[in-house]
């Protein structure tokens, strides 16, 4: 078998060492997590602004097409807070919620956000995602996560509210609490504290009464469908429903239909039309959805010591989209939560993804009716646990101590996206952190360097006590060099050598460039020139490999006053009078 279809199709490979224990193992990972599924992807659902059935939808297909491509055993596929969040903005941009068109943009922003990842994945671009910073990532899923919570007030509490920040959510809630409904309220609060106590003592307090680790921590996870299953039995017994609580309703029983984007009477005209408006927002979702799932499935198969291909996490990523989109469901990603407890339940393979499918595709058959009375306000108090580990307050000062322009970007994406919306906030902080690289490397750090006593290394003779050999000018140049930063070496050498009459030899320290591209070139071409009309010599020094390669091929070298030297030390010692 061929190694392409293998890297394309990882299913091959492992497929063929697949065995009984590995079947144990998976199958076992698939109850826990199909357990944590049910609500949290009816959750997840309501976020987007879908029909509840949807988030089981988009919770099928994408795992089963994941285990095809995907080169991660651990990572668990589907909606996920962050990408629910985006949908619903995104979706809500050019559609009324609860209409037929909002649920065809749905399925259209998967179905394109499926053939960008494919598209990506098949030209190997799965470094574009490196463009997204930590800092503008964490400040990005911090404010979506206060977004998310500030988003389901209006089903926890029961009052109206409607808007996609902050600055239109807060004041709406605080002239609409008067009007709040207690039993939604009295519900709501009630599952969310609940939850909450359940998170933090359950597993802990089973321990202490005896229960072994694993049956406590499967107790633990367990217990949403408990919750769950209690405020159904309350809705249903109270009838919550006469008394104004909203309640999910009929969910439809059966399995995914297949479906596409097409006309609508109440909405968009053509697909071609819904594609326009929505392939800017399918490509933010696409590369946040992407760089989570890599970073989650990269720290999970490290703990294992296997690896992850982020191009075929890109294409199976775009498969699993593609599968959402023709189904009935929405963007999806590779879960936190959801991935977790898949590795802490012992799954192996993608194969639990495929088993984990199969139970939801079962609760769609069989359980669906019994979703009747289940209030939204349990849902959203789901959705309200759920997020909260996706804040992290704790990276502003870690990240303002560190590197102060890092934390503006933070700062700007974090404020944007919780002020603005999250597709201005996370353009923003993008365009935020290629403008501050930008600044930087057009500024590098170039450093007078001299000998260290004793030795042959060079250092900055602002730091160390070294030592200086007249009439040469020793430089280490601390970036590539290339458009941005080229008239800054120029002014550098030009000021340094001014201030130093009596430099007869440059020598460039070479060690930290690790490429030169033809702006640069053209700049020490010029700085050469100079030099030599002033009567004072250029010679590079530790020049890499592949540089000097590039720099043979130009007529740099040909035209160097001085020389190309191995070591900044044999310069030195060639260009020192006497030695």
């Amino acid at each position: 078998m061929s190694s392409a279809l293998q890297r394309w199709f990882p299913i091959l490979d492992w497929g063929q060492r697949y065995n009984r224990s590995l079947l144990t193992a998976d199958g076992v990972a698939a109850v826990v997590v199909t357990l944590m599924l049910i609500p949290q992807s009816l959750a997840y659902a309501l976020l987007a602004g879908l029909p509840a059935q949807a988030g089981l939808y988009a919770s099928m297909a994408p795992l089963v097409l994941y285990a095809l491509m995907g080169s991660s055993g651990t990572l668990a596929v589907g909606p996920a807070a962050v990408t629910s969040l985006m949908t619903a903005a995104s979706v809500g941009a050019v559609a009324a919620q609860g209409s037929v068109a909002y649920t065809e943009a749905a399925l259209m922003l998967a179905l394109l956000s499926g053939a960008i990842m494919l598209l990506m994945g098949a030209a190997r671009l799965g470094f574009l995602a490196n463009f997204l910073s930590h800092p503008v990532i964490s400040g990005f899923v911090s404010a979506s996560g206060f977004l998310i919570a500030a988003s389901q007030l209006k089903h926890l509490l029961g009052v109206p509210l409607r808007g996609e920040n902050l600055l239109q959510l807060l004041p709406q809630l605080w002239q609409n609490l008067s009007s709040l409904h207690v039993p939604t309220s009295v519900m709501g609060l009630g599952a969310l504290a609940l939850l909450l106590l359940v998170r933090r003592q359950l597993k802990p307090g089973l321990k202490r009464l005896g229960v072994s680790a694993g049956a406590a921590d499967l107790a633990a996870k367990a217990a949403p469908v408990v919750v769950l299953l209690l405020s159904i039995a309350l809705s249903a017994v109270w009838q919550l429903a006469d008394q104004g609580v909203r309640v999910v309703g009929t969910v439809p029983q059966g399995l995914p239909p297949l479906t596409l984007p097409g006309g609508s009477s109440d909405g968009w005209a053509a697909p071609w039309a819904l594609a326009q408006a929505l392939w800017v927002p399918a490509l933010l979702i696409s590369l946040v959805g992407f760089v989570e799932s890599v970073s989650v499935g990269q720290s999970l198969a490290a703990k294992r010591r296997e690896r992850i291909d982020p191009d075929a996490e890109l294409r199976a990523l775009g498969l699993s989209n593609l599968g959402a989109g023709l189904s009935g469901g929405f963007p999806v990603t590779g879960g936190f939560s959801r991935s977790v407890v898949n590795f802490d339940a012992g799954a192996r393979t993608p194969a639990a993804g495929i088993y984990t499918a199969v139970g939801l595709a079962l609760a769609a058959l069989f359980l669906t009716p019994w979703l009747f009375h289940l209030p939204q306000a349990t849902l959203a108090a789901t959705i309200m646990v759920a997020v909260l580990t996706l804040v992290d307050v704790g990276v502003f000062a870690r990240t303002w101590h560190y590197a102060k322009a890092d934390f503006i970007a933070l700062l700007l994406t974090f404020g944007l996206t919780l002020t603005v919306g999250v597709e201005v906030g996370l353009i923003a902080g993008v365009s935020a952190s290629v403008l501050l690289l930008l600044y930087r490397t057009s500024r590098p750090h170039i450093a007078v360097v001299g000998q260290v006593p004793g030795t042959e290394y060079y250092r900055n003779v602002l730091r160390h006590a070294v030592l200086e050999q007249p009439g040469i000018l020793g430089l280490r140049v601390d970036e590539s060099l290339y458009f941005a930063n080229a008239r800054f070496l120029e002014d550098t050498i030009a000021a340094q050598v001014a201030a130093r009459p009596g430099v007869r030899h440059v020598v460039l320290q070479c060690s930290a460039v690790n490429d030169i591209d033809a702006s640069a070139l053209e700049s020490l071409e010029t700085i050469n020139a100079r030099l030599q009309a002033s009567g004072v010599q250029l010679h590079l020094s530790e020049v890499k490999g592949p540089v000097h390669d590039r720099l043979k091929r130009s007529h740099f070298l040909a035209e160097l006053s001085g020389q190309v030297f191995l070591t900044h030390h044999q310069a030195v010692q060639a260009l020192t009078p006497g030695v």
